[in-house]
């Protein structure tokens, strides 16, 4: 027996012209994708994504060779899923800086009122979903 394809395409129409929607909008709402920047700095994008009582996504892009972000400190513990392999540097005050090799779909996690610094010092941009876990 045949399913009908009707409603499968018209959710599928839908769901685009939802997508379009919120693209073409997002850049009018004030405050809609752009998060404070960093104490310091800033030298790497990062845009929210998602903020509610409990959590607040960033989409954070690491530009290539930029060794010099400015120090900023985390004000929740977080989740960060890596998008983009790459390696990044991590700098903290008082501490020799750490250098990771990150592979696409990785996943780390940092405790709140980290301070640190983090660095792309590869050739291609690394992209990280951070996932800030609110008290």
């Amino acid at each position: 027996m045949k399913r009908p394809r009707g409603p499968f395409f018209l959710g599928m129409l839908a769901g685009a012209a939802l997508m379009a929607l919120l693209v073409s909008t997002a850049g009018r709402i004030p405050g809609a994708w752009a998060a404070p920047e960093p104490a310091g700095t800033s030298k790497y994008s990062v845009k929210v994504v998602l903020e509610n009582s409990r959590v607040r996504v960033r989409d954070v892009t690491f530009p290539p060779r930029v060794l010099d972000t400015g120090m900023h400190t985390h004000e929740f513990a977080h989740v960060g899923v890596i998008l983009t392999g790459g390696s990044l540097v991590f700098s903290e005050s008082g501490k020799p800086p750490e250098t990771v090799k990150f592979d696409a779909g990785s996943v780390g996690f940092r405790e709140a009122n980290v301070t640190h610094q983090v660095a792309n010092p590869g050739p291609t941009p690394m992209r990280v979903i951070e996932v800030e876990l609110k008290p």
